[in-house]
């Protein structure tokens, strides 16, 4: 089916572009969220008269969306969950979960427009992506941790494995303390 895009769609082209694409992705994604007009002379001449009137509000959306990028990007949302000693959560982080932290620190931000390169099942920071518009983009991380000190941790770098191990470590020395301890105190009494 042909479309006519009324605004830009990733991989598929620009606004005013005509591009043809399955009947489906048509009918059930373009059509509906109103980024495409079928392709049909009337819906052509239709756009040749609208175009300047969708170009100024296209802009004005892009400028408003590159203001809230620009103080989105780079934050940091704490997400609490819980996780096992390994790290591994009990569940994973959502594209929904990623937009209510932004929520909770005053961001307008939907789920629909977060993007996740893949499930976030483990303890950590994790890049994500918010598209604010069609042109404009932000990167955001999010802080999956078991508690909020564990939280500040991994925002000063440290990782929960290393402290753990690090902290295990420091078991088995003091266990390998008191093991030569008790040694030493039962040659002494013979």
């Amino acid at each position: 089916m042909q479309v006519i895009l009324l605004q830009r769609v990733a991989k598929l082209g620009h606004m005013g572009e005509v591009v043809k694409v399955r009947d489906g992705y048509a009918r059930n994604f373009l059509l509906p969220q109103g980024k495409a007009l079928r392709a049909t002379e009337a819906n052509i001449a239709n756009f040749a008269s609208r175009k300047a009137d969708l170009e100024v509000r296209n802009s004005e959306s892009r400028a408003a969306a590159q203001a809230v990028a620009a103080s989105l990007d780079g934050q940091i949302f704490v997400v609490i969950r819980q996780a096992s000693d390994s790290g591994a959560l009990y569940g994973s982080v959502t594209a929904r979960d990623a937009a209510e932290a932004a929520h909770a620190a005053g961001f307008a931000v939907d789920r629909a427009q977060i993007e996740l390169d893949r499930p976030i099942k483990e303890l950590g920071l994790h890049g994500v992506t918010v598209v604010l518009h069609p042109e404009v983009s932000a990167k955001v991380s999010i802080n999956v941790a078991r508690s909020a000190e564990e939280a500040q941790l991994q925002a000063s770098g440290k990782s929960i494995q290393e402290l753990a191990a690090a902290a295990e470590a420091a078991a088995e020395s003091e266990m390998a303390e008191l093991l030569g301890d008790i040694g030493g105190a039962a040659t002494d009494e013979a």
